[in-house]
């Protein structure tokens, strides 16, 4: 079954790092579907956005344990995802990551 561009990108993250990223480097940053090649996510960002993307970076951010702080024994994990560092060309931008500050 063919995946729509709307499974491959999960959502945009947004941090203060990647508010940095977007406002001088022209780079934004979403979380994507851990199948997803670098391909797929270059033709889904052009075809949600309608952008021109010049280079995508993927990285997989490994699972973080936590404690709860009323019972130390009880330990939190959150799961792992696949995070897409996407470039665009010169002069684009995308509307959504405006006046994000």
């Amino acid at each position: 079954m063919k995946k729509s561009v709307y499974d491959i990108i999960r959502r945009p993250i947004i941090t203060e790092k990647s508010n940095y990223l977007s406002s001088s480097l022209n780079q934004y940053v979403f979380e994507v579907d851990v199948s997803a090649s670098k391909g797929m996510i270059k033709d889904a960002i052009e075809k949600i956005f309608d952008v021109k993307v010049d280079r995508v970076n993927v990285m997989i951010v490994p699972a973080k344990q936590s404690r709860n702080l009323r019972n130390r024994r009880m330990r939190a994990r959150t799961s792992a995802y696949k995070k897409a560092i996407v470039t665009l060309a010169e002069g684009e931008r995308i509307p959504i990551f405006e006046g994000v500050e």
